[in-house]
């Protein structure tokens, strides 16, 4: 289909409009831009109001990576479309939702792509910044919520020490648990909106669904059956699943913060999601002059960490790696970062990354003092993040206090050799005082006597080959295609073993 047909005359008021899809149509590919035009006309037969446009308002979802960004100019393309050939288009909420490991190189990348696709200027674009529970307009100067960073400082904290620093649950449970939250308060916001527009397949969607419905199912969490329809339904089952999960992670005595890892449920019934997947390609580098040149997009060193484009988190994963390796197996922290860029790398592949981003990947953490700079590097980002220090996410992979402390002498006698087990099982038994351990204890560890009280209590989940035991925590990621096993070993000398590695 080509677009002449059906061309408005130009008015002065659609000049910039104008300008930006012409824009647009130069850095597409012509594969793209007809996609975008069939999308569009789609689109149009789908929303509720098809004479006044304005009337209808869609959610585009935008994280700042890469592919979003892709998304986001292919959707901003069906919009200008459609305002050339009626002369009125649909409103488009863009929602960014941030969490604290969202360098400012993300935001920065975020707000060069509203430039150059003209969303600032244009009455039709309502881009908002959703900052946990909060919905804000967005500006790229705005601080990061100190009450963000200290929810996802404590759930880093709380997940790492149940499972060891286990790299997936420990950063990606409870933000993948808060992105769906922002969908649902973008979706709910406003007067709410008529469709959702995403990249998924209709297969991907329908994945989604069965695996939360499978999940609520197992763990008697599912809603009642007035309740589980659409995508309020898909909500109302994960908010029980968040409910439970964050229960178990940070106690019962914890329903301040439970709650606020609540996800929204007041979103209109019957919403709808509307699919752009078959009508465009994905591969980054075959839209690369898009990115890089048109939205001005950066890969930034902390930004930019092997599989994701807008999250450093990744390259903690890298670090926690290195430092299990050098503190618990007595090897050196180079071998162990090295394990994990292999991993990550082929994770990278498997993904059809362009092949520049991969060799700029593996530029970053080879040669001589590679892996001293990322240490460096991500200590650095570790503080000013989360203002968590090295001596924490050490205490953090070694998981002394979860599960009674039963790798509690193994920590001692490798890293506070000073310090009495007899008396650190006493005071998170409860059955004894001590102001100065529990200081010492919650330097190290980052988290209050309380909080290491609940670990105390609270099961050791390690990554295991075999099917997970039924626990919530285990049972989350299951099936997750970001695992793969390795050869590794445990002791500087040790025999070669198999191990599940996670990660991004």
């Amino acid at each position: 289909m080509t677009l002449g047909a059906f061309e408005q005359p130009l008015t002065d008021s659609s000049q910039r409009r104008a300008h930006a899809l012409r824009d647009l149509r130069e850095v597409l590919s012509s594969e793209n831009y007809e996609g975008a035009v069939r999308c569009a006309v789609r689109l149009h037969s789908e929303l509720p109001d098809k004479t006044r446009l304005e009337r209808n308002v869609v959610l585009v979802a935008y994280g700042g990576g890469k592919d979003s960004s892709y998304t986001l100019a292919f959707v901003r393309t069906m919009q200008l479309i459609l305002f050339r050939i009626h002369g009125s288009t649909f409103r488009m909420r863009v929602a960014t939702n941030r969490h604290a490991g969202m360098p400012r190189a993300v935001m920065e990348n975020i707000d060069r792509a509203y430039r150059a696709l003209g969303l600032f200027d244009d009455p039709e674009c309502e881009l908002l910044l959703i900052d946990g529970q909060q919905i804000k307009t967005f500006d790229v100067d705005e601080p990061q919520a100190a009450d963000v960073v200290e929810r996802n400082r404590l759930d880093i904290l709380m997940t790492g020490h149940r499972t060891a620093g286990d790299a997936r649950p420990t950063f990606c449970n409870a933000c993948n648990l808060s992105m769906v939250n922002s969908f649902g308060l973008a979706a709910g916001f406003d007067g709410g909106v008529d469709l959702i527009i995403t990249g998924d397949s209709r297969q991907e969607q329908r994945d989604y669904y069965l695996w939360v419905s499978r999940l609520a199912r197992r763990f008697g969490l599912q809603p009642g059956p007035e309740e589980r329809q659409g995508f309020k339904g898909f909500l109302t089952a994960l908010n029980n699943i968040s409910q439970a999960y964050f229960t178990d992670i940070h106690g019962d005595a914890a329903t301040d913060l439970v709650a606020e890892h609540a996800i929204t449920t007041d979103v209109r019934t019957g919403l709808q999601f509307f699919s752009i997947y078959d009508d465009t390609a994905y591969a980054s580098g075959d839209h690369w002059e898009l990115l890089t040149e048109f939205l001005g997009f950066t890969f930034d060193d902390i930004a930019f960490s092997f599989t994701e484009s807008d999250c450093g988190n990744p390259a903690l994963m890298a670090h926690l790696r290195a430092l299990k390796a050098e503190r618990c197996h007595g090897r050196t922290y180079a071998e162990g970062l090295s394990e994990y860029v292999e991993f990550a790398i082929s994770l990278m592949h498997k993904k059809e990354f362009p092949p520049q981003l991969v060799a700029l990947m593996r530029e970053r953490y080879e040669g001589e003092g590679a892996a001293r700079r990322m240490r460096s590097a991500m200590d650095a980002y570790a503080m000013e993040a989360y203002g968590l220090t090295e001596e924490q996410l050490v205490t953090m992979v070694h998981a002394p206090f979860t599960e009674k402390g039963v790798r509690l002498e193994e920590y001692l006698r490798t890293e506070q050799p000073g310090l009495s087990a007899e008396a650190v099982h006493a005071l998170l038994r409860g059955s004894a005082q001590d102001a100065v351990l529990t200081a010492r204890l919650e330097r190290l560890s980052g988290l209050t006597v309380e909080q290491l009280r609940v670990l105390y209590g609270s099961s050791l989940r390690l990554p295991t080959l075999t099917p997970s035991s039924g626990e919530l925590i285990d049972s989350i990621l299951d099936g997750d295609p970001h695992k793969q096993v390795i050869q590794t070993r445990h002791a500087a000398d040790g025999p070669v073993v198999s191990e599940l590695l996670s990660g991004r």
